[in-house]
């Protein structure tokens, strides 16, 4: 067997130091303050802090100090801190930039240069990928390596994950030239508490929300697919909770004495050992859901009737549309995460009673 083993032994604690990239913003916000909440303090928080409106995100919150991403690099290397874990959870994640070259620097160049700060300095880490990988579903939603070549996202940010994740797969090869363990987790249709600066990037609960709160009706694209009728677009909806939640496991798991590596093939053929095998997982429920259940969901928890009008898809992004995504999760369920998922009903319920109804944070 093909196999290659790397010792590694770092016991995490509440002293323990933590960089989350992307702190200020929607994910890595809810990140640091699960890790508040498990006792974790020592946190460096990197991300652009020159935006007002996502302040509120981090308020409250307990940390060692904010790092500007553009100085993180020459500032980690002046202050040599012993770093014991990263979450780089920080990208540009907007799909209607069109600009690549945007997406290279701030998703591939960037993530570069963290992943030999890991390797470097032997620190594991787990960074953002996405489902947009997938273009339009034609290979499926398995996270195997063997189609991260073939895969052809539909537009720059998906192409930017995809190039930073065949990059990162082709280092893997040489076990010089990576972290001590390394994840990179596809991130599906994410939704939750902490995302009210968004604007047209927020999820669709949170733009359903405001809608009923304004017009008492949602306005959902007509389907112009084949097979598909009005509101029924399928995704793999995924509450932000359960996403940190995975990414503090993985976390707790790279504690383990041995960690365990193994080549693709291996993977594959069910050969996986006890302990974690870095590489690319899926982060979905592994259930897709329509638009119009989420809809209801959003009016249920509102103790609202639905009230839904459908409307045209600009024709702009009519060919970059996806109609469905659902995760292919045995990979995850495989290294030993077996926790279940909030449903879309009691994920939305929360989100929307405890969060958005009250103007809260988390």
């Amino acid at each position: 067997m093909n196999m290659r083993y790397r010792h590694y032994k770092k016991y995490m604690d509440i002293n323990s130091t933590i960089i989350v990239t992307g702190a200020v913003g929607f994910i890595g916000s809810c990140m640091v303050n699960y890790l508040n909440e498990k006792g974790f303090e020592k946190l460096i928080l990197v991300d652009e802090f020159d935006e007002e409106e996502k302040e509120l995100n981090l308020l409250h919150k307990k940390y060692l100090v904010r790092v500007e991403r553009e100085d993180f690099f020459d500032w980690i290397q002046r202050e040599n801190i012993k770093v014991d874990f990263v979450f780089h959870l920080g990208a540009r994640t907007d799909t209607t930039e069109f600009d690549y070259s945007i997406h290279q620097k701030l998703n591939v160049e960037y993530s570069q240069k963290m992943w030999n700060y890991c390797t470097a300095n032997q620190i594991p880490l787990v960074y953002a990928s996405s489902a947009a990988t997938y273009g339009n579903g034609d290979l499926g939603y398995d996270d195997s390596h063997e189609i991260v070549e073939k895969l052809q996202p539909l537009n720059p940010y998906g192409i930017s994950k995809n190039e930073f994740d065949k990059w990162a797969l082709n280092h893997w090869e040489d076990a010089k030239h990576c972290p001590p363990f390394w994840a990179g987790l596809k991130f599906f249709n994410v939704y939750g508490p902490n995302e009210y600066h968004k604007a047209r990037m927020a999820s669709v609960i949170f733009h359903s929300y405001n809608q009923i709160q304004q017009n008492g009706k949602v306005k959902l694209f007509r389907s112009h697919k084949e097979g598909f009728k009005d509101g029924e677009q399928l995704r793999d909806f995924i509450y932000v909770k359960d996403v940190i939640n995975v990414c503090y496991w993985l976390m707790e798991r790279t504690t383990d004495d041995r960690q365990q590596t193994t080549d693709e093939h291996h993977l594959n053929s069910g050969n996986l050992l006890s302990g974690l095998s870095s590489g690319l997982y899926n982060l979905g429920t592994g259930i897709a859901r329509s638009f119009t259940d989420l809809v209801k969901s959003t009016f249920a928890a509102l103790d609202l009737q639905p009230n839904i009008e459908f409307i045209d898809m600009p024709e702009d992004i009519r060919d970059k549309y996806q109609y469905f995504t659902e995760a292919n999760m045995n990979k995850l369920v495989s290294i030993g995460f077996t926790q279940p998922f909030y449903s879309l009903e009691k994920g939305v319920d929360d989100y929307v009673r405890n969060y958005l109804s009250k103007k809260e944070f988390y």
